[in-house]
């Protein structure tokens, strides 16, 4: 079998010309032998046969610059997609040796997320001693009620600055949130990715 494979691909193998027996079918369906490149099969593949009879290769036709052009470009096309299958296999071999079971997928998803929440309830605290610090500012700021513009301009700028600061924190706590749906999302895809390959290992290991 192997050897029947071996002689197939050897038999696709374009060649140039060379001596040998060249034979083709013309566009008139005649088959035509030579011992040398056969003019009237120069638009089509001719058969290179050794002296034994057996298939040495193929000679290619003679094509044309818009030939050729369009036969490069199925060639690029060809070899791009044979390197996005490479890289999807190695991919795909990275990912099972990161996570070689649903356990350790779901307990790095897990560490990820605490680690945010870790953040999170970081700005939440910071977010209580604004609050704080406000609540003595408003208290100050009470005796000016009937004329806030007699409030002193310290303490004006500091009831902005905690405002700003409060906004900051909002806005910190809003992307870490975000932040938290990118994480699940992205473990979120690799779990139906992981799940064929779990199952693809585990039927491999059955046979």
């Amino acid at each position: 079998m192997a050897m029947a494979v071996f002689t197939l691909a050897h038999a696709q193998t374009p060649v140039a010309p060379t001596a040998g027996i060249y034979t083709c079918v013309d566009s008139h369906g005649r088959n035509l032998t030579s011992d040398r490149p056969i003019a009237a099969c120069s638009d089509r593949e001719q058969r290179v046969l050794g002296g034994n009879g057996a298939t040495r290769g193929m000679l290619e036709p003679n094509y044309s610059a818009k030939e050729l052009a369009v036969r490069a470009e199925k060639v690029r096309e060809a070899e791009l997609i044979q390197m996005r299958r490479s890289e999807d296999q190695r991919r795909d071999r990275a990912l099972v040796l990161r996570y070689p079971s649903p356990v350790v997928h779901d307990r790095v998803r897990s560490e990820s997320l605490e680690q945010i929440d870790v953040v999170i309830n970081a700005a939440l605290k910071r977010m209580e001693e604004l609050a704080q610090q406000r609540k003595t500012i408003d208290d100050e700021l009470e005796f000016y009620v009937t004329d806030p513009q007699k409030a002193p301009q310290v303490l004006r700028h500091q009831a902005d600055d905690n405002a700003q600061a409060v906004l900051v924190q909002k806005r910190f706590i809003a992307e870490q949130q975000a932040e938290k749906d990118r994480v699940n999302a992205r473990f979120d895809e690799q779990a139906s990715r992981l799940r064929q390959l779990w199952q693809s290992m585990s039927e491999a290991a059955q046979r």
